[in-house]
């Protein structure tokens, strides 16, 4: 299952950290986890940013299991940031993708761009 996202004037860094965090809550674990940042050609004061994270879900006995959501995130501050959840449905139920939603709607729904 594939979810997308837009957001307007939001901070990309913002974004990440709480989706980590929002995600962790639903019982994963990190196995990946890369965020950079880019000047824009020509305007060295605005910045892009990239990220990823990859989540496992926690196995028995402390062990890992397969990887079962992973996030990219591509935008800057001053206009759109877009984010891509890549979510194996069956590590990662029904019910914990609709708490990250409802977490995320909660916190960033009114930046959220409408008619995407």
């Amino acid at each position: 299952m594939q979810i997308r996202k837009t957001y307007q004037n939001l901070k990309p860094e913002l974004l990440y950290d709480e989706i980590k965090d929002f995600t962790l809550k639903q019982g994963t674990v990190i196995e990946a986890e890369k965020l950079e940042t880019y000047a824009l050609p020509g305007d060295t004061s605005s910045f892009i940013s990239r990220g990823t994270l990859t989540f496992r879900m926690q196995g028995k006995s402390g062990r890992s299991a397969k990887e079962c959501l992973r996030m990219h995130i591509v935008g800057s501050a001053k206009g759109e940031t877009r984010v891509i959840f890549d979510i194996d449905e069956e590590l990662f139920s029904r019910e914990r993708i609709n708490a990250l939603q409802n977490d995320l709607n909660f916190i960033f729904s009114s930046y959220e761009a409408k008619g995407r």
